[in-house]
């Protein structure tokens, strides 16, 4: 939202200017954020939503793969939602480690306990380790990697455009 501010000018008056360009783009980054942050939440939930219909319609292998690489993409789009300006390799690569980390801490019996305790710790946290797991969840987050780059590309092309050479 563009605003005006009143400031006292020399003579002691009150004088209305236009507010500053950086306060422009403050507004139009926090809209890009909002927006941002509102597909990450819809991202999250479809992810999970297809998480649980391939459960529900599926069993064996497949189910148990595809889980892995779509909570993998869940974790890539919190860590967007959280951190909206981050560039894509830093963003996947929190998004592995978490979901590495996790599935590594299942070695311990801290997870299994708290999941037999409750439904929402055992979706967040599993339940036992499983070493195939670990190579499923970069699945899921590698290709919100590439779709997040070209698309960085695609808005920064369109932003700064490079000027056409003339030949000499």
């Amino acid at each position: 939202m563009l605003t005006r501010r009143s400031i006292n000018g020399p003579a002691g008056d009150a004088v209305t200017k236009p507010a500053s360009a950086a306060a422009t783009y403050d507004c139009a980054m926090s809209l890009a954020m909002r927006w941002t942050r509102l597909l990450m939440v819809v991202s999250a939930l479809g992810f999970a939503g297809a998480a649980y219909a391939i459960r529900a319609v599926m069993d064996g292998p497949i189910e148990q793969y595809s889980g892995a690489a779509l909570s993998g993409a869940i974790v890539y789009t919190i860590v967007i939602f959280i951190w909206p300006p981050v560039s894509p390799l830093p963003a996947g690569s929190a998004a592995i480690a978490y979901c590495w980390f996790i599935e590594f801490s299942q070695l311990t019996p801290i997870p299994a306990a708290l999941s037999q305790r409750s439904w929402l710790a055992r979706q967040l946290l599993g339940a036992q380790f499983d070493l195939i797991d670990v190579a499923w969840y970069p699945v899921g987050v590698i290709p919100l990697v590439a779709a997040h780059w070209a698309l960085r590309a695609r808005t920064r092309s369109r932003t700064n455009p490079t000027p056409a050479r003339s030949e000499p």
